[in-house]
């Protein structure tokens, strides 16, 4: 029982009130005490406690760390009390508190002396007005006890001040997620105090009420849009096309442009079940409508859009409808629609969120659009538009003589043409693009045809001394694609046919070479030539791991890696670009930043030792379910979105040799999805050849990003070679950072030998596995 008591005290300590960043550092300054004394005191680096007073991103401590600091805090605050501030006449306030209304409907001193004692009924005990509980305050605030609402701050990183509490309308708690709260204090424009982990309103006064907003409707009838913030506005609308015409006119939803040149984001409306029936939508689509992806031409609400003078995009009136007019100069009139009940938000990348209340939904869709953009669809079809958002196809040119300025092409971008099919390399295209239509129907094209870089999916059987370790252990590389986006060389326009190159490691492009002479018992490691058991080690240049047998095609990074090796390349033709960029930065930058923040609000930091952050991951979607589901989407939007570059057809009649829809797309580009999955490959054969050289110790199966090796322990750091706390240079590294791995599960060597023998697959693959030991034909690996 006492350690039952003890975990309580831990837990109601980890949420120990703070005081807001600016009172943290007035506190701290007014006892003479600098950065380096309070850190060194908390154990902890003085970057740390700086992050914790500032004002414009604070952070917040957790675990043994707040505790401590709030009490560091509350001393300090007995002994210098915040300066009084000068008493001013109290405006009329609406009274709604406890149900004490005065004819003149002013809040009365004895409701206030009531609300006052309902915080604090230990009159004089040590705790100042800046300690209140954020959660309490905003309770009182907002009259709702939401969970969205009561959440603690240490998940926010923009912790807001308390709303005042004068203000405050009356509203029972919620006692159950799915319980909605009473609208009778809401009027349109109230703002609330943030639940936590949720981006406040933008800066820019045309979108001060967030991206989105998840429209819903109450017990009474009465419809409301929950924005991020927490946020909730009365929506008058009858119909849906008053419903667009209130969100452009109203509302005041949008985010930004992310991009100089480029557009401001479309205002998001997530539409719950009771809107859809508000609205006269069905709940459900039937399973032709499924099929089609939309509603029939002919529904209700769509011949209301018309009527109204609203378009819809060629995709129709589907899970993610566009609702426009034609732009008039500089105005956009577009609202895009979110429908969750029609499989909007899929929950192999958006988990439960679907199911969520839409003040949770509110938040879960908020923190996604603030750190990687308001969502345009699926995260695939996301990760593809924020390509686009952060390098805009066109521009607008210097003045000309008149001062009148013209569309231009924006430099570093995929401009705004499609490249021609017919323009494209043989080898680049998959099967049935225009360009190989004059192949036969039945033809296969082998590695001398066909650019062929996937990932990995390779396994071998485990040698006598393996089998006498006691696990698996499967170690797994964070955001591998995006790490493999970084700082990668691509094309940007057409590609140019070159007869018997030279191979230009910077210039990106695909090759037809023989690498089948690379031997890997014996290849370069830095500048030193290292021996090694080639048998155990998969080729870099297959997914399968199969050494090659003659010419094949190769992106760059592909040829580059085996230069480095050690070995001569010699092309005997490519498709290069002369014109390319390093495109994907902005876009690995964003999501990087979006994940480590998401990261960091889960608990697991970037600058942690290796044993802290095993520790850290331990469980950290617990900590917070829906910023878990956040990180998730955030993952496949990196994978969705270079997925899409090499889009297939997707039905619509398409036969074999005729162009699909996304062809016309100038962000379809195969080649550059080679390149990056290309490189990502790369990168995790360089780190597996260097932890052989240094260890003797090779990998027993690969799967994507996730690596499994055979070791006396259950953890990474039984086998990862940490010497002080340092790893091996060049090698795998513990840590949340892209291209840096975490711990994906462990079994027992003997769990992978009757696997195998089960199945009667001496090479299945045990990565696929690995992660919880339950044997499906599903890739369980993030």
């Amino acid at each position: 029982m006492s350690e039952m008591f003890d975990a309580v005290d831990a837990l109601v300590a980890s949420r120990s009130p703070l005081p807001p960043a600016e009172e943290r550092k007035r506190l701290r300054t007014a006892h003479g005490l600098t950065l380096d004394e309070v850190a060194g005191a908390l154990k902890v680096r003085r970057a740390t406690v700086s992050a914790w007073e500032s004002t414009k991103k604070p952070t917040e401590p957790r675990g043994p760390e707040r505790e401590a600091y709030a009490r560091l805090l509350r001393q300090l605050a007995e002994l210098y009390p915040a300066p009084a501030t000068p008493e001013k006449p109290a405006a009329p306030v609406p009274a709604t508190f406890g149900g004490a209304v005065d004819p003149e409907g002013i809040v009365s001193a004895a409701v206030l002396d009531e609300l006052v004692a309902s915080l604090y009924p230990s009159p004089g005990a040590p705790v100042p007005a800046s300690f209140a509980d954020p959660a309490e305050a905003r309770t009182l605030s907002t009259g709702q006890a939401s969970e969205a609402a009561v959440m603690t701050e240490t998940e926010n990183t923009q912790t807001p001040a308390p709303a005042p509490v004068a203000a405050a309308p009356a509203a029972a708690p919620r006692p159950a997620r799915t319980t909605r709260t009473s609208s009778t204090s809401r009027r349109p424009g109230a703002k609330k105090a943030a639940p936590a982990g949720t981006p406040a309103g933008g800066a820019d006064p045309r979108f001060e009420n967030g991206p989105l907003a998840v429209v819903d409707v109450e017990d009474d009838g009465t419809v409301l849009a929950y924005c991020t913030g927490g946020l909730v506005l009365d929506v008058p609308a009858k119909s849906i096309p008053a419903l667009v015409d209130w969100t452009l006119r109203e509302a005041k939803l949008g985010q930004p442009k992310l991009s100089g040149p480029g557009k401001d984001a479309d205002p998001l409306l997530v539409l719950t079940e009771a809107a859809l029936e508000r609205y006269g939508l069905p709940v459900t689509l039937t399973e032709e409508e499924k099929h089609a992806g939309r509603i029939p031409e002919g529904h209700k609400v769509i011949k209301q859009l018309t009527r109204a003078d609203w378009k819809l995009t060629k995709r129709g009136f589907g899970p993610w409808a566009r609702i426009y007019r034609p732009a008039t100069g500089s105005e956009r009139a577009c609202v895009q629609l979110c429908i969750p009940s029609w499989n909007a938000l899929d929950t192999r990348h958006w988990g439960e969120a679907g199911q969520l209340p839409p003040a949770e939904l509110a938040r879960v869709l908020g923190v996604y659009a603030s750190r990687v953009m308001t969502p345009r669809g699926s995260t695939a079809v996301t990760g593809l538009e924020l390509m686009t958002a952060l390098h805009p196809p066109t521009r607008a040119s210097e003045p000309d003589a008149t001062g009148k300025r013209h569309s231009e092409h924006n430099p570093g971008s995929l401009g705004k043409d499609a490249i021609d099919p017919m323009n494209w390399p043989p080898c680049e295209v998959p099967d049935g693009h225009p360009v190989l239509k004059d192949l036969p129907r039945f033809h296969v094209r082998g590695p001398g045809e066909k650019l062929f870089e996937e990932a990995y999916d390779w396994a071998r059987p485990m040698t006598d001394a393996e089998c006498t370790l006691r696990h698996l252990v499967g170690i797994d590389v964070n955001m591998a694609f995006a790490a493999g986006a970084n700082g990668l060389n691509v094309g940007l326009g057409e590609a140019t046919h070159v007869k018997a190159p030279a191979f230009d490691p910077k210039l990106p492009g695909s090759w037809l070479v023989d690498l089948s002479h690379v031997d890997l018992s014996r290849v370069k490691v830095g500048k030193e030539w290292v021996e090694l058991d080639g048998s155990l080690l998969p080729s870099p240049f297959t997914p399968k791991g199969e050494r090659p047998t003659g010419p094949a095609w190769y992106a760059t990074p592909t040829v580059a890696y085996a230069a480095e090796l050690g070995y001569e390349v010699r092309p005997i033709e490519a498709w290069v670009r002369y014109e390319n960029g390093r495109y994907l930065d902005g876009w690995y930058n964003r999501l990087r930043d979006a994940y480590l923040a998401t990261m960091a609000d889960l608990g697991v930091d970037a600058d942690l030792a290796p044993a802290d952050f095993l520790a850290a991951m331990d469980g950290y979607k617990a900590r917070d379910p829906e910023l878990a589901i956040v990180t998730t989407a955030i993952k496949a939007t990196v994978k969705g979105g270079l997925g899409k570059l090499r889009e297939r057809p997707r039905g619509e009649g398409w036969r074999p040799g005729e162009p699909w829809r996304a062809l016309s797309r100038p962000t379809w580009r195969p080649d550059i999805r080679a390149a990056v999955i290309s490189r990502t490959r790369m990168n995790l054969h360089r780190k597996i050849v260097k932890h052989a050289a240094f260890t003797g110790q090779y990998p027993i199966a690969i799967l994507s990003d996730c690596v499994v090796y055979a070791a006396n322990g259950e953890s990474p750091l039984d086998f990862l070679p940490y010497r002080e706390g340092k790893p091996l240079p060049g090698g795998f590294k513990l840590g949340i950072n892209p291209g840096l791995v975490k711990h994906e599960g462990t079994q027992d060597v003997l769990w992978g030998e009757e696997v195998r023998e089960r199945f009667n697959a001496p090479e299945l693959n045990l990565a696929r596995y690995i992660k919880d030991g339950t044997v499906t034909d599903v890739d369980n690996g993030e």
